[in-house]
């Protein structure tokens, strides 16, 4: 009774992705109606006037299309979703809708000058929570091994365990840095953005070159003498 219990909680995680990236879609869209352009400006003038806003719609962007990509990961090797993975998912998603309001706080922050540091440190703080939620979401997804799709190799769990587990560390460290400048947490926000990206696009490029050396060689194999 109790394993038909948990085949009904257990759900297809093609469902929940889609959810997902739905959120995001709406959450990175609301990022570019936060920049507007004022009235009482000449166009030039108005349009030099928003930087502070596009320097948070370039790294809020940048930040939702990470969360999506290491999202996309995560759910590349699941098999089925449980409530955990669900309850820790909906958190994750809870930072993300939040997210264009804290870019909203640190633009405007930005703008006036006088309370950015308070402005960078609660963006960061955002950020710090959303790396929480993130690796919930991982250690839910990882604790039963049933959950992942078969031939994981253990050394890959580890790896994005050590390297989600970096995160929340590390934007907790650059929103301390804002006590010291808000434009230079602004821009080790952005640095660590930018680290994250590379270091995911270099493990998928690594992760396809066994498949496509195994591929050639059965080519060869194949192939006439």
């Amino acid at each position: 009774m109790e394993e038909a219990d948990d085949e009904i909680a257990r759900m297809s995680p093609g469902r929940l992705e889609a959810f997902s990236d739905g959120v995001i879609a709406i959450a990175i869209t609301l990022l570019s109606l936060e920049i507007r352009l004022p009235e009482d400006l000449s166009l030039l003038d108005g349009l030099s006037s928003l930087w502070p806003g596009y320097v948070g719609f370039v790294l809020s962007f940048l930040l939702i299309g990470q969360v999506w990509l290491n999202h996309h990961a995560i759910f590349q090797r699941i098999r089925y979703v449980d409530q955990w993975v669900l309850v820790w998912n909906l958190l994750l998603l809870l930072d993300v809708a939040f997210l264009p309001f804290a870019t909203t706080v640190l633009t405007r922050a930005l703008k006036t000058g006088g309370e950015a540091r308070a402005g960078a440190v609660f963006y960061g703080l955002v950020m710090m929570f959303g790396g929480f939620f993130f690796n919930g979401l991982w250690q839910a997804a990882i604790r039963d091994r049933r959950c992942l799709r078969p031939g994981i190799p253990d050394a890959v769990v580890r790896a994005m365990t050590r390297r989600f587990a970096m995160g929340p560390v590390l934007y907790a460290i650059a929103a301390a840095v804002s006590m010291v400048s808000a434009w230079l947490s602004v821009t080790t926000y952005l640095l660590l953005i930018v680290f994250y990206m590379l270091e995911s696009s270099r493990r998928r490029s690594k992760s396809r070159e066994p498949r496509r050396s195994v591929g050639v060689e059965r080519a060869a194999d194949r192939s006439p003498d």
